[in-house]
C-alpha cells in the first residue's frame, strides 16, 4: 500500500531530512516509526501525506507509491482523499470553531452528500466519547479533547491510509485505550496505518513491525515479540521508551517539616454552570516534585493557571509561604510553562529567551550553558526559537523555568511527544530544581515520568 524506494529528502532551510529510505507497508498493516526525536520520523509522515515537499520545501529524490501509484507531484487536495493525517498538535489542523463542525469538515471539504456527512459525523463523535462536547468551542477544550476531535475528524472521512504523528501525546489512559481499540478496528477493516510514536507500549498489540530511525535512516526493523526481548539498558541506549505498560508504584505521602511553599484551601472552580472541581485542599513543600494527574478535562491545566495567578478560582484561597497570596503575587512567585510552546517565546534566540527578565551574571551564564547542554539545546543557543522542533521547544520552555528565580514551577505536559532519552533528561532536570529547594508541579499522563522523578501525586479524577 505504501512503498518508499530509495527516497531522499533534505529540507530547504536545514540539513535535517532522510536518506536512502526503502520501506514497504502492506495493505492492512500497522507499522510504527520510532527512534530519537528529530531523526526523520515526522519527515516520513510528511512525505506520505504530501506536506513535504509541497508545504515543507526541500530537495526530493526517489519514489513514493501509495496504492500502487507513484504519487510524486500529486496535489495535496487529491492526496487527502487517500491519506488521513493526525498530528501531534491537533490545533494545527483545525478549521472550525466548534467540535461537530470540525469532525464534519473533512467530509464537507470533499463534497459528501449531506446525509452521509451527518451519519459519519455522528458515528465518529460517539466512537470517541465526544457527545458531551457538542456545544463546546474548540478553544475551551482540553489538549486531550482536542486530540480526540482531530482523530474523529479523520475517522469520519474513512480514508484507506492513516498516518499519525504522536497521536497519544496528550491523551489520558482511557483515551489511549480507546484509540488503540479504534486502530485495531481499522486494521480489521483493511486500513493501512503508519504511526510515528515514542510511547510504544500501547502499540505492542497493534503494530506488525517497529522501524527504528536514527540520523535520518532506517537502522533496523523488529516485530513486537523481538522488541519485548530487548534488555532495558539497550532500550535506554537507543533512547526508546518502555515496551511494557509502566504502572508507577503508589506514591506515598512524604514526611515533611515546616510550612509549605504552596497551600490550597477549599479551592473550587466553576465555568458557567459547570463545576470543574471543588473543595481542593492541597499543599506543596520545597524539594517536592508533584504529579498533577487526572482524565482529560479534569481541570489540571485550569488548576495550574489558577495557582500561577493567570486565572481566578470560584472560591477558596491560595497561600505562599504561609501567607495568603493574590493573583499578582502568585504571578511573581510562580513559573508556568504551557503545553502550547509555540505561543510563549518572545525573543530572537534561545539564549535571549533564557534571560528574558533575568539579570545576566557570570554564574547565571554558566548555569544557562550547563542547562542547555543537559537538555541537548546548546547547539541551538543562537538559533531563533521558531525553527526548533516541538520537542526542542518543550525543552527550551522548561529550561526557562529552571533558570528563573521562581520558587514554584508548573509544567504542563513537559514530556508529551518526547523520546525516552529526552524524557529521562527532563526528569533529571526537574530533580535538580527540587534539590535547589523549589516545588515542582507537573501536569502529566506520562507514567514513565511519574515513576522516574515524582514524589507525590495530586489526582484530580477523584
Amino acid at each position: 500500500m505504501i512503498r518508499f524506494e530509495r527516497v531522499n529528502f533534505q529540507y530547504a532551510d536545514s540539513e535535517a531530512g532522510v536518506t536512502d529510505i526503502c520501506l514497504h507497508v502492506r495493505k492492512g498493516e500497522c507499522v510504527v516509526l520510532t527512534g530519537p526525536s528529530g531523526n526523520g520520523k515526522t519527515t516520513l509522515i510528511r512525505l506520505v501525506n504530501g506536506l513535504a515537499p509541497a508545504f515543507y520545501t526541500g530537495r526530493f529524490s526517489g519514489c513514493i507509491q501509495i496504492d500502487g501509484k507513484d504519487r510524486s507531484g500529486e496535489p495535496l487536495w487529491k492526496r487527502g482523499k487517500t491519506v488521513g493525517s493526525v498530528f501531534q498538535d491537533p490545533g494545527s489542523q483545525f478549521f472550525s470553531s466548534e467540535m461537530p463542525g470540525e469532525v464534519a469538515f473533512s467530509c464537507e471539504n470533499y463534497g459528501f452528500p449531506h446525509e452521509k456527512i451527518v451519519l459519519r459525523t455522528d458515528v465518529a463523535i460517539r466512537r470517541f466519547r465526544l457527545e458531551q462536547l457538542r456545544d463546546r468551542s474548540l478553544d475551551v477544550l482540553s489538549s486531550g479533547e482536542k486530540q480526540r476531535t482531530a482523530v474523529a475528524s479523520v475517522y469520519a472521512m474513512n480514508p484507506p491510509v492513516y498516518v499519525c504523528d504522536e497521536p497519544t501525546a496528550n491523551l489520558d489512559g482511557q483515551g489511549v485505550k480507546e484509540l488503540r481499540e479504534v486502530l485495531q478496528g481499522l486494521k480489521r477493516e483493511g486500513c493501512t496505518l503508519l504511526i510515528a510514536e515514542h510511547r510504544i507500549s500501547w502499540l505492542m498489540d497493534v503494530a506488525d513491525r517497529f522501524v527504528y530511525i536514527r540520523d535520518g535512516a532506517i537502522q533496523w526493523e523488529r516485530t513486537p515479540k523481538q522488541m519485548r526481548l530487548l534488555p532495558s539498558e539497550v532500550m535506554k541506549q537507543l533512547e526508546l521508551r518502555a515496551v511494557q505498560h509502566c504502572m508507577p508504584s503508589r506514591l506515598s505521602i512524604p514526611a515533611v517539616t515546616g510550612s509549605p511553599l504552596l497551600s490550597l484551601k477549599s479551592l473550587s472552580c466553576k465555568r458557567g454552570k459547570h463545576t470543574i472541581w471543588e473543595n481542593l485542599n492541597l499543599a506543596a513543600w520545597a524539594g517536592q516534585i508533584i504529579a498533577i494527574t487526572g482524565h482529560n478535562g479534569a481541570g489540571k491545566t485550569t488548576l495550574a493557571k489558577i495557582v500561577a495567578g493567570l486565572e481566578r478560582p470560584s472560591k477558596g484561597s491560595i497561600s505562599l509561604h504561609g501567607r495568603k497570596a493574590g493573583s499578582s503575587r502568585r504571578r511573581k512567585s510562580c513559573w508556568y510553562s504551557s503545553n502550547d510552546t509555540g505561543t510563549q517565546f518572545f525573543t530572537n534566540s534561545v539564549t535571549e529567551e533564557l534571560f528574558l527578565g533575568i539579570f545576566r551574571t557570570e554564574e547565571q551564564l554558566e548555569r544557562a550553558r550547563n542547562l542547555l547542554k543537559k537538555l541537548d539545546l546548546y547547539a541551538y543557543k543562537d538559533a531563533h526559537p521558531a525553527i526548533l522542533s516541538c520537542g526542542q521547544k518543550q525543552r527550551l520552555s522548561i529550561a526557562c523555568g529552571l533558570l528563573s528565580d521562581r520558587k514554584i514551577l508548573l509544567f504542563d505536559e513537559p514530556t508529551s511527544g518526547l523520546d525516552g532519552g529526552n524524557m529521562r533528561k527532563i526528569a533529571s532536570a526537574l530533580e535538580d530544581a527540587a534539590a535547589e529547594g523549589k516545588a515542582v508541579l507537573v501536569i502529566t499522563h506520562d507514567e514513565e515520568l511519574i515513576q522516574a522523578c515524582c514524589s507525590f501525586q495530586w489526582d484530580l479524577s477523584k
